[in-house]
């Protein structure tokens, strides 16, 4: 459990960004569902829970979430529901169990770029940005690919642009954190192929990628492709071959489930 020697709870988002940024040892909380598990001594806490970040909206354009909306929302929300086939409403239903979906928020997820995160990987296909308080509006996988940041992710944008989407896991057990994870997307002609829990965070698979949006798409090409050219490591819970072996047959089976849309 962690401990703090001040908490506030900031009216404004630029309020709470001067003051995480005021010392290196103040943090912002949202779900505190993995922060609560270490023994982290932090100055001042930093509550994002009157910031009104915790919304669903939906637009012609777009699905915006706010940083301080659960997976549970998400997993609900009508809007997660009937666009991408579901694909993102599966996605987080797969996390742990309800109680722990109520605390799990999507911007500290994002955020900490963590690489076990089923939410991270369904986005990735997805033409997916995000909105930072200090650096603005970027894509999700330049927000991805830059380092460490003191900043306060505020939304996450979805552009509804009709892709077919499928998303696939591995888990020892229902209720455990993912082995390996795939999100594949089509749009028109163009696929996107993602992996993660490998047990680095989300990736593009770029070959895989580029083999579908060829004239004939093929499953198992774009599934052997996958398997190469990302890396893939090993601790405790599976092996880098087994990753590996498994994440081909995940990325087959999200294909072939974007295939079957016609």
């Amino acid at each position: 459990m962690f401990t703090a020697r001040e908490l506030v709870r900031p009216q404004t988002v630029d309020e709470a960004y001067r003051i995480l940024t005021e010392r290196p040892d103040n943090v912002l909380l949202g779900g505190c569902a993995f922060l609560r598990m270490g023994a982290r001594k932090i100055a001042t806490a930093v509550d994002l829970s009157r910031l009104g970040l915790d919304h669903i909206g939906e637009t012609a354009e777009f699905i915006e979430l706010g940083a301080m909306a659960t997976f549970r929302a998400v997993e609900t929300h009508p809007a997660c529901r009937d666009n991408f086939r579901g694909m993102l409403s599966r996605a987080v239903g797969n996390v742990i169990g309800v109680q722990f979906r109520n605390l799990v928020t999507v911007g500290a997820t994002v955020y900490a770029k963590y690489g076990f995160s089923d939410l991270i990987t369904a986005l990735l296909a997805l033409d997916t940005e995000v909105a930072l308080h200090a650096a603005g509006r970027m894509p999700l996988a330049d927000f991805l690919d830059k380092p460490p940041a003191r900043d306060i992710l505020t939304h996450i944008y979805i552009k509804k642009d009709g892709r077919a989407a499928a998303y696939q896991s591995l888990r020892n057990s229902a209720s455990d954190f993912p082995l390996v994870n795939a999100a594949v997307a089509r749009r028109d002609g163009d696929w996107t192929v993602v992996v993660g829990a490998r047990p680095a965070r989300a990736q593009l698979a770029r070959a895989a990628s580029q083999a579908l949006s060829g004239p004939w798409p093929d499953a198992a090409t774009a599934a052997a492709l996958a398997a190469d050219e990302l890396a893939f490591g090993g601790n405790v819970k599976a092996s880098a071959g087994y990753r590996r072996a498994m994440a081909a047959v995940l990325v087959r089976r999200a294909v072939e489930e974007v295939l079957s849309c016609g």
